[in-house]
């Protein structure tokens, strides 16, 4: 997971109709959970169909609808309390503002992604690595399987995407929405367990088999693939591992097995 997290209703302050932010509240909660399991139910029927490999779904699941759970009540929350003032301290430029938007929105995303592969890198050093083990601690590699993630990662993966927020300034109400979609999407997608040939693609996105290899138990594999949109960072900076010649045969840490809780915390 190298995106930022998303809340319902995070921005959405209304003191004077406390009724009315409660109301544009479930109604933004009920929108991300018909739109976060809706995708979940086409990444299971894709699963299903034509399997990358072997996943015994009652092994996890249990734990990753926790995890789940913990990251979108609690772990998203904090990362966001923490990281939001730098996205409101951010300045905007008016050169930024009468920029095209198509430009400003793929610039962001090449920002936010560039910084994305950096704090990715940070995390598989020794000095953070530790609160990025949870996220690698999954043997079942799915879609939901992504969802791991501590507040110390979560924190460190945001702040990349508030710093190049201003590029984002006054864009249309749609594409909240959109990035919603797109937020969601790239997490199922990037652990999804699909058996699909995508060599074309992997040239500048990254795909699920080109992500699996990263989550190999194997740890001379960890140190690449470590791209969460884009491929090309992997490419321009030596870190790309070619799935075409690479293929994970066991998924997790390759360390011997942790309290689940201490793993959470990032301890």
């Amino acid at each position: 997971m190298g995106h930022p997290t998303y809340r319902p209703g995070a921005r959405r302050v209304n003191a004077r109709h406390p009724l009315d932010s409660w109301e544009a509240r479930r109604v933004e909660w009920f929108v991300f959970w018909t739109i976060y399991l809706g995708l979940g139910a086409a990444c299971t029927l894709a699963e299903l169909i034509r399997p990358a490999h072997k996943v015994r779904y009652r092994k996890a699941l249990v734990m990753d609808v926790i995890a789940c759970l913990v990251a979108q009540f609690a772990v998203f929350e904090v990362a966001e309390w923490v990281t939001g003032p730098v996205g409101d301290a951010a300045r905007q430029s008016p050169i930024v503002l009468a920029t095209w938007l198509p430009f400003r929105i793929a610039a962001y995303y090449l920002a936010a992604d560039f910084g994305s592969y950096w704090m990715h890198r940070l995390m598989h050093t020794r000095y953070a690595w530790r609160i990025h083990r949870w996220h690698h601690s999954p043997e079942q590699l799915y879609w939901l399987a992504g969802v791991r993630t501590t507040v110390p990662q979560q924190i460190l993966f945001n702040l990349p995407y508030v710093l190049a927020l201003p590029l984002l300034a006054d864009t249309p109400q749609w594409f909240a929405m959109a990035a919603l979609v797109e937020n969601v999407a790239r997490n199922h997608w990037m652990h999804m367990n699909v058996a699909w040939r995508s060599n074309w693609l992997e040239r500048v996105f990254v795909t699920p088999r080109y992500h699996h290899i990263h989550h190999s138990a194997d740890a001379a594999l960890h140190d690449g693939n470590y791209g969460s949109l884009f491929s090309i960072w992997d490419r321009l900076f030596g870190t790309y591992i070619d799935p075409g010649t690479t293929t994970p045969k066991k998924f997790g840490t390759g360390e011997p097995k942790r309290d689940p809780v201490l793993l959470m915390l990032g301890v």
